[in-house]
């Protein structure tokens, strides 16, 4: 059995997060599929009693360690490995910042926007699809003034503040409706430059799930 087990699906972009870091560092890990659209596992009392009483994906499970919140994996998983780890208490914290910042504004707004506009039925309303985007938008901006400094975003070497950021950037630009880097060059640089790392792959390769049945 291999070492680390993940449960995710392909369309969600917190567990592209996790799948990510797994392969970034080379890690011996399986997915295990959570049937979001069609059964609603995360739902049942079972997932909740046995996998996350927050009825969430992803979920790490590590020896006796079962671990929720993409940002606690990418720690977690840091510090296991020693790679992709923020170096000195300054580093560690403004790395959280930036994973926090991109929980709340940038995969915040991206996730229900996406969702909303390709899986809900029925399909968002305009006016939310329409505020969510000039959030998007405002988002973007700062990641983009921020990696006009730097190639990562604490320095020039990437860590799990870049790895969680990535979130909802690789899905394709179809299912948004627009180029989320087509007015952020920096942003589709340092896209570039993850996804040229060892073990990258695209959240529709790492994941379980894709295409959904019609």
């Amino acid at each position: 059995m291999p070492e680390f087990q993940l449960y995710c699906f392909a369309q969600s972009g917190n567990a592209y997060r996790a799948a990510l870091m797994l392969n970034l560092i080379g890690a011996d890990w399986e997915p295990i599929f959570v049937d979001f659209f069609k059964k609603g596992v995360q739902r049942t009392p079972e997932y909740r009693e046995n996998i996350n009483e927050m009825g969430e994906a992803p979920v790490l499970v590590h020896d006796s360690r079962k671990l929720s919140q993409s940002g606690v994996i990418l720690t977690y998983l840091a510090e296991h490995s020693g790679k992709l780890l923020p170096r000195g208490e300054d580093e560690r914290l403004e790395a959280l910042r930036w994973i926090l910042f991109d929980n709340q504004k940038v995969g915040g707004n991206l996730g229900p926007y996406r969702f909303l506009r390709n899986f809900a039925k029925p399909p968002g309303h305009p006016a939310v699809l329409e505020f969510l985007k000039r959030r998007i938008d405002g988002s973007l901006a700062i990641l983009d003034k921020r990696l006009s400094r730097n190639p990562y975003f604490l320095g020039t070497e990437p860590t799990i503040a870049d790895v969680s950021l990535t979130s909802y950037l690789y899905y394709p630009p179809e299912e948004y409706g627009f180029d989320l880097t087509a007015q952020h060059k920096n942003v589709a640089a340092w896209l570039n430059r993850i996804k040229a790392l060892p073990g990258w792959g695209h959240p529709y390769d790492l994941m379980p799930g894709h295409p959904l049945p019609a």
